[in-house]
């Protein structure tokens, strides 16, 4: 029984061994014959690759890793699973550009032109683009800085980045940040993994084949992060010129000089930004376009464009200036111009349908025709109303589709003191409304508002538009002005509107969005506006045919708030006004005499 089991062993180990020989055996015949035919496939792949080697123009550390790399690929059998994880490594060493710059066109002129063609207005990017290539002119050397273009959606921050590019004659290259949550999409992944690439980044250097392209890294404030590590961080050495002439990437295991890289960023908000990447980056504010921005873009590239896209001719089509006022106004509510387009195409395609039909041969668009295409009205701008009854002023607010209006109304009742506020605001603007009842407490006298209106009477504040969420310190100034209107029962003068923080103090403290706020300003027919002076620096930005005959002034404090913004004669007597029984007293206060209860809600 033994023996057998020997036997039986023998036997096996002779078969396996010879079936390894016969195997051997003809692959070194298939080598031989390969041979004999030029077709050693192995030899030849890595016999290009040292070809490409010599041929490439390479740093001396690269060039010694890719040789080593090289050795190593020459003696490895080209079943072996390490051939292609090899092979791979060497190609991406030869197909990056290590040493290969495409050359600037450093033509201000002609930049300016290409920046003119593609984008209407934008004048701060243009401007600090011009200044790039100029100091690049002067300085060959200089490091390229990294911008962060950043507004409201549909103004073309993603489509400057071409015109950028094509304005330096230089690769473009743009990928979306927008939801990438692993940190290995920016840095790549360690070859040991099956299937690892490099990053995004490096990825991108070999697409453009140039090492100076302008890369553009859309949507940065959408990146997430979670136990695959935060793609935020493994961006600060990105985008630090400091830094990115040494960029490491965990494939390549090589440094990586990215200083020539035009990076360019494009953000909607700037909060979930975290604060050392928002430091690297220099941001650009593209704020949203006016009236007279979007008539232009429509007539210059959205209505051309939709033209073309919709079958149409130059001849076929004509849209009067009107007509793009009345879609602009009526039809879209938005900082940018997607929308626009949007409805442009609808028009379109109501012409093209009638063509197609055969019912006409060629049209023009008037204001009466644009309801036939796009249905019945819908956006209304709400109208400045000289008003009527104290307690009502006229707010200006910033939205992400652009400026608007805002009425502060404010009214009074018996009662203890209270005060109630509706209209969904936010924590921010609550305060400011405290903020503003105890300065004019603290200044009732001089105001010449009596001590009872605080005591026996609740006020309520509101502001319409109830189911919009609002809030924010810039209504201070207008919530003021509502509550010492009530209060004194003088009427807010004309057609005014106002915007600025309040401090206990009595400053007026600047705001943002103020291009916004006077252009929503301008649209209402309001014919004054009232500013923090601080913000003067932000009104001579804005350009002066926007302006127009708007009048604009600048407040300091609060003392010249009231004085500025209320009728002198007041429509009843305070004292006569707020004057109460002593029945009334009574019940709001104890037997003591002392006020029992004044509760404010949240």
């Amino acid at each position: 029984q033994v023996l057998d089991m020997s036997e039986k062993i023998r036997t096996k180990v002779k078969s396996d061994i010879d079936d390894q020989q016969r195997e051997f055996y003809l692959r070194q015949q298939m080598k031989a014959i390969q041979e004999e035919l030029g077709e050693d496939a192995e030899h030849q792949e890595v016999e290009k690759l040292k070809e490409k080697l010599a041929a490439k123009k390479l740093p001396e550390n690269v060039r010694e890793e890719a040789e080593k790399e090289l050795r190593r690929l020459e003696m490895t059998p080209n079943a072996s699973p390490n051939y292609g994880i090899i092979h791979s490594y060497v190609e991406w060493i030869l197909d990056l550009p290590w040493d290969e710059y495409s050359e600037d066109k450093l033509d201000l002129n002609f930049a300016k032109e290409v920046l003119d063609e593609d984008h209407y207005g934008l004048e701060k990017v243009k401007k600090r683009i011009i200044e790039y290539l100029a100091v690049l002119k002067l300085k060959e050397d200089m490091k390229a800085p990294i911008l962060c273009f950043y507004g409201p959606p549909g103004v073309g921050k993603t489509s400057l980045g071409k015109s950028i590019a094509r304005s330096l004659n230089r690769e473009f290259e743009r990928f979306s940040l927008g939801g990438i949550r692993d940190e290995a999409e920016i840095r790549g992944h360690r070859r040991t993994y099956i299937g690892a690439l490099p990053g995004r980044i490096i990825r991108s250097m070999k697409k453009a084949g140039k090492g100076n392209p302008v890369i553009m890294l859309d949507e940065i404030d959408k990146v997430g992060s979670d136990y695959r590590g935060d793609p935020t961080s493994a961006l600060l050495e990105v985008l630090d010129p400091e830094q990115n002439d040494t960029f490491s990437d965990n494939y390549l295991e090589l440094e990586y000089d990215l200083s020539k890289v035009m990076f360019i960023a494009t953000a909607n908000s700037l909060d979930t930004i975290p604060a050392p990447l928002r430091d690297r980056m220099e941001i650009i504010n593209i704020s949203g376009y006016t009236l007279e921005e979007k008539t232009e873009i429509a007539k210059k590239y959205l209505i051309p464009k939709q033209i073309e896209e919709n079958g149409l001719k130059k001849e076929q089509i004509n849209i009067d200036d009107e007509s793009i006022h009345m879609i602009i106004d009526q039809y879209t509510r938005e900082s940018g111009v997607r929308n626009l387009e949007r409805q442009v195409a609808g028009v379109c395609r109501g012409v093209a349908a009638k063509i197609a039909k055969g019912e006409i041969e060629e049209f023009s668009v008037t204001e009466n025709d644009v309801e036939e295409f796009l249905g019945k009205q819908k956006y209304f701008s709400d109208a400045a109303e000289r008003t009527t009854v104290p307690g009502v002023a006229t707010g200006l607010a910033w939205t992400p589709f652009g400026g608007d209006i805002l009425f502060i109304e404010a009214s009074v009742s018996k009662g203890s003191g209270k005060l109630n506020i509706t209209g969904q605001l936010g924590d921010v603007m609550k305060e400011s409304a405290m903020l503003a009842i105890s300065y004019l407490k603290a200044h009732a006298e001089t105001v010449g508002i009596p001590e009872e209106a605080f005591k026996y009477w609740d006020l309520h504040i509101h502001v319409p538009a109830g189911a919009v969420p609002k809030d924010g310190p810039s209504a201070g100034v207008s919530l003021m002005s509502a509550i010492a209107s009530i209060f004194t029962q003088r009427k807010v003068k004309g057609t005014i509107a106002l915007t600025g923080e309040i401090t206990l103090r009595g400053l007026v403290l600047p705001v943002g969005g103020i291009k916004e706020k006077v252009l929503a300003a301008k649209r209402a027919g309001i014919k004054q506006v009232f500013l923090p002076k601080k913000n003067e620096k932000d009104v001579a930005e804005i350009e002066k045919e926007v302006i127009g005959n708007l009048k604009i002034n600048y407040l300091e404090r609060m003392e010249e708030l009231l004085d500025h913004m209320l009728e002198d004669k007041a429509e009843n007597d305070p004292k006569e006004f707020f004057k109460v029984s002593d029945a009334h007293k009574n019940s709001v206060t104890g037997k003591n005499g002392k006020q029992e209860m004044v509760s404010t809600s949240k």
